[in-house]
């Protein structure tokens, strides 16, 4: 029999398992902000008092934005804590910033983010904060007092007036009550006051904390323009690292072609033409030289098809990644077995499949070469992330050899590096001295 899937909590609940969180913020709310704003003036006043004097006045102003700025951070930690989502950070440099202390001046005067800080630290924060601040105490003091009601209420001074909340709330009623009756219906009444007053207590945290969320948002976070910016030289990186990547690929096909195929086809025609000398002479030894060129042929034809693996070998186009794949530790030299966690029939984009392909037999050809080992394990997967909601594929080789792999710049690794991120991807190298390693290239999935 299958148990039932556990309840979860009433939504009212929840809210009740944030309220220590929200009240923390809300308590600490005004003094942190009385602080930045006392810090900030003081900077800030003194900074345009010297400013006459250029060097004084300017870093005093500068140190007016960067306490504004931890400020601000704060603010964005503070929500986090109290269980609100993450507000993206702004940029806070530039390409300004590398020219020099100028640049870095011009870089920092020059950043809005800045200036909307110190405005949220002198102005919106502080009013904000404030209001903030006295609704809560305001609230939890009028429901724990009335709560607490009747254990207090014959402290207070006979003399303190005429007007009753039990004789106000009776009265809408068209009742009333009076002596020892009245007095017990003010103490039932007021601790049902403060019983809807903590009742209602989740939603007035939750208010205004989402409130000091919003500012922080359209203040403190991140400009459209920055996700741009960062995407465009996300993707200038990316082009850089394809370009540099394919050009390693064909100044490695070139040497590869030159030292191999190239030669063995200059041996043949060498030999094709010492044949053609003997033909007539010697017909015996140019039976030998043709037999010497149909050997240089045909170890040159078994190079130019290796060459071709590395591109889109036919089982690759024809069977998939998986049967590529397969054959590919089949013909390695070191023992090597595949660990297939793909989905069956999931389809991958043709670029990804010739890639990945290209990837493993790399690294298969480096662990051969260079590590020593005795095992080594690929392994294929598919990894679903939800922020921001995509696929990547990765492909993996551990293997038991010696270590101390390192991407380093005119080496395999370095050019398998470059082919990742030309692709938006990223090539992650564990190695350790003694082994093992473990060296994934993380690819993403785009349709």
């Amino acid at each position: 029999m299958s148990t039932p899937p556990p309840k979860r909590p009433a939504a009212y609940w929840r809210l009740w398992a944030k309220v220590p969180r929200e009240l923390g913020f809300l308590i600490l709310t005004l003094p942190i902000a009385v602080v930045g704003f006392t810090v900030s003036v003081a900077l800030l006043s003194a900074g345009a008092g010297t400013l006459v004097t250029f060097f004084i006045g300017a870093f005093l102003l500068i140190g007016a934005l960067y306490v504004s700025r931890g400020f601000g951070i704060l603010e964005l930690v503070r929500l986090e804590w109290a269980g609100r989502p993450r507000i993206e950070r702004p940029e806070w440099q530039d390409a300004r910033a590398r020219q020099g202390f100028w640049g870095w001046l011009r870089s920092v005067l020059g950043n809005g983010h800045y200036w909307l800080y110190l405005l949220h630290t002198l102005v919106i924060n502080f009013a904000i904060s404030l209001i903030t601040w006295v609704i809560t105490v305001v609230w939890v003091s009028v429901g724990l007092g009335s709560l607490s009601y009747g254990l207090w209420w014959r402290t207070l001074p006979t003399n303190r007036g005429e007007w009753y909340f039990a004789d106000w709330l009776l009265g809408l009623f068209g009742a009333s009550a009076q002596g020892a009756a009245r007095d017990a219906l003010e103490v039932v009444f007021t601790i049902l006051l403060g019983l809807v007053v903590i009742a209602l207590l989740p939603f007035v945290t939750r208010g205004l904390v989402l409130l000091h969320h919003a500012i922080a948002r359209g203040v403190l976070g991140a400009f459209r323009s920055d996700a741009l910016q960062r995407e465009v030289t996300a993707l200038s990186a990316s082009r850089g690292a394809a370009v540099s990547a394919e050009g390693h690929s064909l100044r490695r096909l070139e040497r590869d072609i030159h030292d191999g195929p190239q030669q063995r086809l200059v041996r043949l025609q060498m030999d094709l033409a010492a044949a053609d000398r003997q033909l007539d002479t010697d017909p015996q030894k140019a039976r030998v030289l043709m037999a010497e060129a149909m050997v240089q042929s045909r170890e040159a034809l078994e190079e130019l098809r290796a060459l071709s693996r590395g591109f889109a070998p036919p089982i690759l186009l024809d069977r998939g990644l998986i049967a590529a794949l397969e054959s590919l530790t089949v013909r390695s030299p070191v023992p090597t077995r595949l660990v297939n966690e793909l989905t069956v029939g999931v389809d991958l984009p043709q670029e990804i499949e010739r890639n990945a392909y290209f990837v493993a037999s790399e690294l298969l050809t480096n662990v051969a070469k260079h590590a020593s080992a005795t095992d080594v394990e690929l392994r294929v997967a598919l990894r679903r992330v939800p922020e921001p909601d995509s696929t990547w594929l990765d492909v993996t080789v551990t293997d038991n050899g010696t270590g101390g792999a390192a991407v380093t710049d005119g080496h395999g690794l370095a050019g398998l590096d470059e082919r990742a991120r030309g692709l938006g991807g990223i090539l992650s190298v564990s190695s350790p001295v003694g082994g093992p390693t473990r060296v994934s290239a993380h690819l993403p999935i785009t349709y």
